[in-house]
């Protein structure tokens, strides 16, 4: 028995050399023989595992507007590990594969998620990532159609392991206003995992996860209506000199219910809420505020981290997404969305440090993507920068099939940077090369495309040494990918037919550029050495190492522990003084 007990306690260091082996075996044998007090006692692993996720928060935010924080974010930055060349290494930097591959530390490629959809050929349509006709929505507000779960990921989350191999209960909680973020977060099971909905005119749930609305969430609803900030004014939280750039910079193109410069008033089109309404208050950092009294009425709630267990709760802050889309990440409304944020993440860790206790929780911070700066911006200095138009990526498709298999009409589906085409003339490129590569060049000749690669050969093509090949490759699954892969040039985005983004207008992301795949990786709390990394690692490092602190194994991990971060000194405070854990 002195065995295990030596084993474990000699920390996390030893657990990151032996991966998890000898760890778990000796973490059961504890749980056996004495019981769960015993092995909580002889692990002390975190009592809460918390993984914050801020949609389209570029990498180099930090460093460009980190003197505007003073509260979460700078308490993250200058008490965590940061991780400074931290990236996603696959193609499409979009939100449902990035939060998938923070929860279940693999890529997409592995747990299967490649988008925020797909053509799905057996069904015959356009899919989404968590779309499920099996599920129904479970609403807190209007009544919902359709329903969206986790039966497109291929592989368990992080929480999802928490619950399978953990001695002691785990009770799993997340939120986003997006539905794809808050149920890749959980997983396949939650005691609430919950979203937006505008057209719900409020927040809903899946039967996923639930069969009826969840006590403690519609009580904190019912108290606490959105309607209630109707008529508010978005104003910039510090002096406008703070803020760097111009303001109303060239080609924003916010919504119809935003005018182009501060204030923005949430309001829509008459005296009371209507759609607009909803949608302009979720594309305010008041949604994300909400999100954080939403995170602290759960701690409270479900005594979360405060119990014998350890705990899992995710947040996906949502606003930073659809403010950058519509005016870019060099705009005064992006600042001070992240300036606010920073307020929000600083009364969520405070509250955590009152109630699950200073050293007992663990934070990942992470982003599911970054963003391109605006076109027009990108030009006006000189640089080659513009949007791709779908309809002329599927025109110069058509064309060159024509030539090469003969006249005749070519249907062709583009989802994405992929091209689905049908299978008897996905039969015919198979068995003509030339046919094959003459319809690639053909591509590669649309202005703004600077590369188009043939899904089953891309491991040709990452084998001869190309590095946009790799990239298409990880976010590549048989089946689920399209049969043509095409590589927009830097700063160029796929945009419809009229010019605008998919989503958004001013801006998008979605590319293997680095704007898009350079995100944060900050570790903090429990078990975490505070200190900066210059090392390249990815997002998907960070659920092995958190798995790690709380003593499982993922199946299928394509990260790894980030050993670097981890310490046995005690957490601190916000003072920075160490702390003892809570008991």
């Amino acid at each position: 028995m002195m065995l295990f007990i030596d084993v474990i306690g000699g920390g996390v260091r030893s657990f990151c050399r032996c991966r998890s082996g000898v760890m778990l075996v000796a973490m059961m044998a504890v749980a056996l023989v004495c019981g769960p007090d015993a092995w909580a006692q002889a692990r002390r692993p975190p009592k809460l595992v918390v993984v914050l996720v801020v949609d389209q928060m570029r990498g180099d935010y930090i460093d460009r507007y980190q003197s505007q924080w003073t509260k979460g974010m700078h308490r993250l930055i200058t008490a965590g590990a940061v991780f400074k060349r931290a990236a996603y290494p696959y193609m499409n930097t979009v939100t449902c594969p990035g939060h998938a591959t923070i929860s279940t530390g693999s890529f997409p490629a592995t747990h299967g998620i490649i988008g925020n959809g797909w053509f799905d050929r057996e069904v015959g349509r356009n899919v989404r990532c968590s779309g499920d006709d099996q599920i129904r929505t479970i609403s807190y507000a209007a009544p919902a159609s359709g329903g969206d779960g986790p039966s497109r990921l291929l592989v368990s989350t992080l929480a999802d392991e928490m619950r399978a191999q953990l001695p002691l209960p785990t009770r799993v909680v997340t939120f986003s206003m997006k539905e794809r973020s808050a149920i890749m977060l959980a997983g396949q099971r939650a005691d609430a995992a919950t979203w937006f909905s505008a057209s719900s005119k409020g927040f809903v749930t899946s039967s996923a996860y639930t069969a009826e609305p969840v006590p403690f969430v519609a009580a904190f609803l019912g108290a606490n209506p959105i309607e209630a900030e109707f008529g508010k004014p978005w104003t910039r939280m510090l002096p406008p000199g703070r803020y760097v750039f111009d303001d109303d910079g060239l080609a924003e193109k916010p919504a119809t219910y935003w005018t182009p410069t501060f204030p923005h008033v949430l309001k829509g089109r008459g005296a009371i809420p209507d759609a607009d309404f909803y949608e302009a208050w979720e594309t305010s950092p008041f949604s994300d505020a909400y999100l954080g009294r939403l995170g602290m009425a759960a701690v409270d709630a479900m005594r979360l981290g405060q119990g014998s267990g350890t705990d899992f709760l995710g947040i996906s802050f949502s606003a930073l997404d659809l403010v950058g889309h519509d005016f870019g990440p060099a705009s005064h409304e992006v600042q001070d969305v992240l300036v606010r944020l920073d307020a929000t993440i600083g009364a969520l860790l405070t509250h955590l440090d009152r109630t699950v206790g200073v050293g007992n929780f663990v934070v990942g911070f992470s982003a599911d993507h970054g963003a391109s700066p605006i076109p027009e911006q990108v030009s006006a200095k000189g640089l080659n920068a513009g949007r791709l138009r779908t309809a002329a990526v599927q025109t110069a498709a058509v064309q060159a099939l024509q030539r090469e298999l003969g006249a005749g009409t070519y249907s062709i589906r583009m989802y994405g940077s992929e091209l689905y085409l049908e299978r008897t003339v996905l039969e015919r490129l198979r068995q003509s090369p030339l046919a094959l590569a003459n319809v690639l060049g053909a591509l590669r000749s649309v202005p703004g495309v600077a590369r188009a690669y043939f899904g089953e050969s891309l491991a040709v093509a990452v084998a001869a040494g190309e590095h946009d090949a790799r990239a298409a490759a990880l976010s590549y699954v048989a089946g689920r990918s399209g049969d043509i892969i095409v590589v927009p040039r830097p700063y160029w985005f796929y945009v419809t037919e009229d010019g605008t983004a998919q989503p958004g207008s001013a801006t998008s992301h979605g590319t293997l550029y680095d704007y898009d795949q350079h995100v944060p990786v900050i570790l903090f709390g429990a078990g975490i050495a505070r200190g900066e990394h210059w090392r390249a690692v990815t997002p998907a490092d960070l659920a092995p190492t958190l798995a790690g602190l709380v003593g499982v194994t993922l199946p299928r991990p394509d990260g790894h522990v980030l050993a670097d971060a981890l310490s046995t000194v005690p957490a601190t405070g916000p003072s920075g003084a160490a702390q003892p854990p809570r008991r």
